[in-house]
């Protein structure tokens, strides 16, 4: 199961959410953080901005579900992760992008 079977309809959120034993919260976040993922004995937890409409609250979601799939929160030193904060977030938009753009020429 992927994010790419989930934008195609072959699997729903829901299915996908329960491959990667991961659950959606909708929360009042920080200015500027329209949402996060982080891991609490075993569960992925996605934090989603409950003020963001409904299209930027999907782009959200599957961005964190990038960075799951990714394998970017298995970091082996977490006290460097903060200095690659950036890398991670340009690496999990441009697989999106990438997925989204192989959907397209599919479809063409």
């Amino acid at each position: 199961m992927n994010i790419k079977e989930l934008l195609e309809g072959v699997i729903t959120q829901k299915e996908l959410l329960n491959y990667y034993n991961a659950s959606i919260i909708y929360e009042e976040t920080p200015d500027g953080v329209n949402g996060f993922i982080f891991n609490y004995d075993g569960v992925f937890f996605i934090i989603i901005n409950k003020f963001l409409s409904n299209y930027k609250k999907k782009k959200t979601i599957l961005h964190e579900l990038a960075h799951l799939e990714l394998n970017q929160l298995e970091q082996q030193d977490n006290d460097l992760f903060e200095f690659k904060i950036d890398k991670y977030e340009d690496e999990a938009d441009k697989y999106i992008r990438f997925i989204l753009e192989s959907i397209k020429e599919l479809n063409l």
